[in-house]
């Protein structure tokens, strides 16, 4: 785990504007990847960016420990170099253990604003899928992503009945409170969400759940029309409702884009075509609806400072209820940090079986030539296997100890051991009619 780093900032210590200054837009992210891991020095990255948070996730080269590089990512996602201590206070850093249980938080949907949300999970594969297209994710990220998804699908199942509300929840629960209980009404509104996301998707399915119409709005039409089927709404491209809005009582919109989706004549052509005012809920990072603008149009606008804030008063009691994914967490470290260090130590510990095997074969060929030389073959033979057998046994206590302290000693304590205790000693020459090489001395 030593080659694994994050560094990154949320909703925990960093308002939206900050971590909007840290987000890059969606269509450059390939072309960029390459460039942020050859920034911070490193064999591979990962970068993940949602409404509340920014992460950079990292793994060093082979032999090399992840350190904290805090200084780097501010640069490589800012453009500018941080002033003195700026990087140190804007942004957070793990290393080692410390990162892989952020990550595994995260997955989890524990480290989130409404704790337990789901979106958090779709929106790191995502991150991952984009990584490996552009071949800057490797073996190593690769494994504690894997772990990390595959554990938090299975706590996901296993709470599948009782699924804690995310951010969109929230959002929609505000929705329907200024729709008034719009399913019950004579017409059922309208609403409309634009931009295709793990957010939106979630808002899509609760307002059909509720009765409300929706619009998915999208500058590709196809994955506008793909999602709309499925919640049995209507499509339309983003250029079509900027130029001709539809009668909609909200806006829900959460683009990767870093310019805004709605700009001031088309924000007054929606107010002209309502017949309520209608709720802008916006999930942009940096905004995806000005704020002024929305202001000056005289809609009503909830961002993610709101939400955020909402989902905290909430926290509390989320993560009592979730208190055994906490402990799967924990289990899940404690098997993974056993058995990277074994694989760690894998070569020396093969050596050191190979150590007992040769002095308990080297000591049996000594006897069979000196004081057992009359025994006969099978019996020769028979002194032999049970050399080996008496070798592995003896070998086995060391090797069960040993791959125990590799998951809590450092590398330089197991280091020292294999250098110290090669389990080598002076023995009297072997016959000459013996293959076996001569036992090299211990050092001194």
């Amino acid at each position: 785990m030593d080659q694994i780093g994050v560094v990154g900032l949320s909703y925990r210590h960093a308002g939206t504007d900050d971590i909007a200054g840290f987000t890059l837009p969606k269509d450059e992210l390939p072309a960029r990847l390459g460039a942020l891991r050859d920034a911070l020095g490193s064999s591979e990255v990962l970068y993940l960016a949602t409404c509340n948070r920014v992460e950079v996730a990292f793994a060093m080269p082979e032999g090399e420990g992840a350190r904290d590089l805090r200084a780097e990512v501010f640069t490589a996602l800012t453009g500018r170099a941080p002033k003195n201590g700026e990087a140190r206070s804007t942004l957070r850093a793990w290393t080692g253990e410390a990162a892989v249980e952020h990550l595994f938080l995260l997955a989890c949907g524990l480290d989130s604003a409404q704790a337990g949300e789901r979106e958090i999970l779709a929106q790191l594969r995502l991150a991952w899928e984009t990584a490996r297209t552009a071949a800057v994710c490797g073996p190593v990220l690769d494994r504690i992503l894997g772990e990390a998804l595959s554990l938090a699908g299975r706590l996901q199942r296993l709470a599948a009945e009782a699924r804690p509300p995310s951010l969109a929840d929230l959002a929609v629960e505000r929705l329907l409170q200024h729709l008034d209980g719009g399913a019950s009404a004579a017409t059922p509104p309208t609403v409309a969400l634009i931009g295709v996301s793990p957010m939106t998707k979630r808002c899509g399915e609760l307002l059909h759940d509720a009765g409300v119409r929706v619009i998915v709005v999208n500058r590709t039409a196809e994955t506008a029309e793909e999602f709309a089927l499925t919640i049995q709404g209507t499509a339309l491209p983003l250029d079509s409702f900027r130029a001709e809005p539809r009668d909609v009582a909200g806006i829900i919109v959460a683009t990767g884009g870093n310019e805004a989706v709605l700009a001031p004549d088309a924000l007054r052509r929606v107010v002209a075509k309502a017949t309520r005012s209608p709720l802008i809920i916006d999930f942009g990072l940096p905004p995806n609806i000005d704020p002024a603008a929305a202001k000056s149009a005289g809609l009503s606008r909830i961002g993610m400072d709101d939400m955020i804030q909402t989902a905290q008063e909430r926290r509390l009691a989320q993560l009592m209820r979730l208190a055994p994914m906490r402990a799967a967490i924990d289990d899940r470290l404690t098997r993974l940090r056993g058995q990277l260090a074994t694989r760690a130590i894998g070569r020396q510990l093969a050596e050191l079986r190979n150590s007992f095997e040769h002095i308990a074969t080297v000591e049996a060929e000594r006897a069979l030539a000196e004081e057992l030389q009359k025994l006969t073959p099978e019996q020769q033979a028979q002194v032999r296997r049970v050399a080996t057998t008496i070798a592995h046994r003896l070998a086995h206590l060391p090797l069960a100890g040993l791959r125990a302290v590799a998951a809590h000693a450092n590398t330089e304590t197991v280091d020292a051991f294999f250098r110290e205790a090669r389990l080598q000693r002076p023995l009297r020459a072997t016959p000459a009619h013996t293959s076996l090489p001569t036992e090299e001395k211990s050092p001194k």
